[in-house]
C-alpha cells in the first residue's frame, strides 16, 4: 500500500480547501512552522495567490480557513495578518498516523516507484599506504549515502575504487629490487612459478613506500627507474605483475580489516587496474568519431561550453608520451560500469578540491556517449577535517594521523568515560566504548554539511551532552531501559496502540516521530545525511523533554501508560533506523 507522509496528508487537505474556495491548488503548499510557539505547520499560499486573484491575501486566507473547519485533520486552522494560515494538527489524526506507521516494516517510508541502479564510488584509498584521517570523510559519507539510497528500495553498488595502478607501484617495485635484487621477480630468465608468499608484510610495505617516495624526490635516476617500473608493470612484465598481486592481496586484507572497524563495507573492490583493458578501445572510439584531437602532442577532448563563465580545460586522454592519466582511468571506469552494471546514476564521494577534474570527466563522458544522456553523474564533494587550530587534522608530532590511531584514541576516551560512571563489567565496557566511539566519529562528521570544512574536536564529539553521537545513543539506551522495565513488570510491548497525546510534551514527541518519512525522502533526494543528523537530534530532544516532564512507568492509568510505551517503542525504532542509515548502532546499556 502507498503510505503517505504526514506532510502529504496535510497538503491534500489544504489543496481541497483552496479548490473549494475557488483558488488554484498550486498555492496550497504547506511547510513546517518557523514559529513553533504559534503553530505546528503553516501555509503562505494566500500571499502568493493575492497577485493572481487581485485580492488582499487575508481575504483569500479567510476563504480557505472557512473550508478547513470541517476537516478532521486540524485542531486549529486560522488566518492571521497579512495572510498566513497557521495550523495545529488534531491529536487523534497524529495518533492514527503513528499507529499506521508503526505497522509498516519501513515505518511508512515509501520505496521508489521505479527503483534505480546506483553506483556509489567512495573510499578511494591508495593501496600499500595506511589509511589516514584524510580517508575518513569519503568512507563515512559514502557509506551513509549508499545505505539511504538502498533504504528507498534502489539497487545500490558501493565501489571502493582503489588507487592501485600508478607511480606508487613503480616506487615499491624499485625499492624492493634495491633491497633484495636476488628475488626471482627481477630475473628476466626466470620461467618457474613465483612464490605464493609475499616478500614483505603489511608493516614493511607501509615503510617501503614512503622511503622510496622520499628517495625519488632527491635522486632523478631512481625516479626514472620507478617510472620505468610503472610502465613495465602496466605493460604486463610478469615479475612486476607478480609483485603487484602480492601488494594487492596484503593491502586489501588490511584495508578490509580497517574499514570493518568503521562499519563500512563495499560490494566491489575494484581499482584503476580493472579499467585498463577498456582504455585502448575507448581511445580508438574517441579518435574515430572525431571527439579527440592532438594538442601539443597530447590527445584531448574539448569540454568547454558556451555558458561557462570561466575556462574549463580540455579533458586529457593521453599524454604526449602515450601514458594514460586520471581522466583516462575515470572515463574507462565509466565504460566498465556501463558494460557490467548499466547504472542509472553514479555518485562520486570525493574531496571537493577535485571538482574541476570531475566536471571534465562528466562532460566528456556525456559528449562522447560513454554514458547515456539520461544517466545521472553526481559529484558529492566534501570539505576538510581540521584540528582545533583550523588546519588539517594532524598528530601531536605534526604528522598525518593514521585512521586506526584516531579510532583507538576515541575508543580510549569513551572507555574512560564509561568506566567513570561504572555500571557495566570491563569487557562490556570495552565493546560499548567501541560502539559509542564509532558514533562519536561518524555523527561528528555527518552532522556537518558534506561540502563544508569542519573542526574535529575529540572532547566535544565524545561528550554525552549536546549535539553528539554519544548523546543520541544515550537517548536510545534510556528508551530501551524503560521498555525493558515495562516488560519485566509483566507488560507486553507488542500489541500496544499509541493514544491521543495528553500533554504538550507528548504531542511534540509524536509530531517529531511523525516527520520520519518526510525527512528520509528529502535526505535521499538531496543526498544530505547532515539533515538526518539534525532530525534525530530534534527527536532525541523531544523524547528527553517528554521523559523529564512525564511519569512514564509510574503512570497509574494503565491505558495511558500503555500509550506512552507504544509511542516510545516507535520512537526507538525510528532512532535505530536512522543511526543504521548513518552507519552506527546503539549498545544495550551505557
Amino acid at each position: 500500500m502507498k503510505v503517505k507522509t504526514l506532510l502529504e496528508l496535510i497538503t491534500i487537505e489544504m489543496k481541497k480547501a483552496f479548490k473549494e474556495a475557488g483558488y488554484e491548488e498550486t498555492y496550497a503548499k504547506v511547510s513546517l512552522s518557523n514559529r513553533p510557539d504559534l503553530c505546528e505547520y503553516q501555509c503562505n499560499g494566500a500571499m502568493a495567490a493575492a497577485k493572481a486573484y487581485k485580492k488582499a491575501p487575508i481575504m483569500i486566507a479567510n476563504d480557505v480557513v472557512a473550508r478547513l473547519q470541517e476537516s478532521d485533520c486540524f485542531e486549529v486552522a486560522e488566518a492571521v495578518m497579512p495572510g498566513f494560515i497557521n495550523l495545529k494538527i488534531n491529536l487523534s489524526f497524529v495518533s492514527q498516523f503513528l499507529n499506521t506507521m508503526s505497522k509498516d516494516e519501513k515505518l511508512g517510508v515509501e520505496k521508489e516507484a521505479e527503483p534505480k541502479t546506483i553506483v556509489v564510488d567512495y573510499g578511494g584509498p591508495n593501496v600499500a599506504k595506511p589509511l589516514h584521517v584524510g580517508h575518513l570523510r569519503s568512507a563515512i559519507i559514502g557509506e551513509s549515502v549508499k545505505r539511504i539510497a538502498r533504504y528507498k528500495g534502489n539497487k545500490v553498488i558501493g565501489d571502493i575504487h582503489l588507487g592501485d595502478w600508478g607511480y606508487q607501484m613503480g616506487l615499491i617495485i624499485t625499492e624492493l629490487k634495491k633491497r633484495q635484487p636476488e628475488l626471482p621477480y627481477f630475473d628476466d630468465d626466470f620461467t618457474g612459478e613465483y612464490p605464493e608468499e609475499a616478500p614483505f608484510t603489511i608493516g614493511e610495505l607501509e615503510e617501503i613506500y614512503p622511503t622510496a617516495s622520499a628517495y625519488a624526490k632527491e635522486h632523478d635516476d631512481y625516479r626514472e627507474e620507478a617510472l620505468q617500473a610503472t610502465f613495465l608493470l602496466q605493460n604486463g612484465r610478469p615479475g612486476h605483475r607478480a609483485i603487484w598481486k602480492h601488494i594487492m592481496n596484503i593491502s586489501v586484507a588490511d584495508l578490509k580489516k580497517n574499514y570493518k572497524n568503521l562499519n563500512v563495507d563495499f560490494d566491489l573492490w575494484k581499482g584503476e587496474a580493472d579499467a585498463q583493458k577498456y582504455i585502448p578501445d575507448m581511445v580508438e572510439m574517441l579518435k574515430e568519431k572525431g571527439f579527440a584531437h592532438l594538442d601539443d602532442g597530447a590527445l584531448v577532448v574539448d569540454v568547454q561550453e558556451e555558458t561557462d563563465k570561466k575556462e574549463v580545460p580540455p579533458c586529457m586522454i593521453l599524454k604526449s608520451d602515450g601514458a594514460a592519466l586520471y581522466d583516462t582511468t575515470d572515463l574507462a571506469t565509466l565504460v566498465e560500469r556501463e558494460e557490467l552494471y548499466n547504472p542509472d546514476e553514479v555518485i562520486y564521494v570525493v574531496d571537493k578540491r577535485q571538482e574541476l577534474h570531475f566536471v571534465q570527466v562528466f562532460r566528456c563522458a556525456k559528449k562522447t556517449g560513454i554514458v547515456k544522456e539520461e544517466t545521472g553523474l553526481k559529484f558529492l564533494g566534501f570539505g576538510t577535517m581540521n584540528g582545533k587550530d583550523g588546519k588539517p587534522f594532524k598528530t601531536r608530532e605534526g604528522g598525518v594521523m593514521r585512521l586506526e590511531n584516531l579510532i583507538r584514541e576515541i575508543n580510549e576516551e569513551m572507555y574512560k568515560k564509561i568506566m567513570e560512571n561504572r555500571t557495566v563489567a570491563e569487557e562490556e565496557a570495552k565493546r560499548t566504548a567501541q560502539m559509542v566511539g564509532l558514533a562519536a566519529i561518524k555523527y561528528g562528521d555527518l552532522s556537518n554539511q558534506a561540502s563544508k570544512d569542519y573542526i574535529f574536536d575529540v572532547d566535544r564529539f565524545t561528550s554525552f551532552e549536546g549535539n553528539t553521537g554519544p548523546y543520541i545513543l544515550y537517548t536510545i539506551v534510556r528508551i530501551k531501559s524503560i521498555l525493558n522495565k515495562y516488560v519485566e513488570n509483566g507488560g507486553n510491548i507488542d500489541a500496544l496502540t499509541i493514544q491521543d497525546a495528553s500533554s504538550e510534551y507528548e504531542k511534540a514527541l509524536m509530531l517529531e516521530t511523525a516527520k520520519f518519512n518526510d525527512v528520509i525522502n528529502s535526505v535521499y533526494q538531496e543526498t544530505a545525511p547532515h539533515k538526518l543528523c539534525a532530525y534525530i537530534y530534534d527527536l532525541a530532544n523531544a523524547f528527553n523533554k517528554f521523559y523529564h516532564e512525564t511519569k512514564i512507568l509510574a503512570e497509574e492509568n494503565e491505558a495511558r501508560k500503555a500509550g506512552y510505551i507504544a509511542l516510545l517503542k516507535l520512537t526507538k525504532e525510528v532512532l535505530e533506523t536512522c543511526i543504521d542509515l548513518l552507519g552506527f548502532e546503539a549498545p544495550e546499556r551505557m
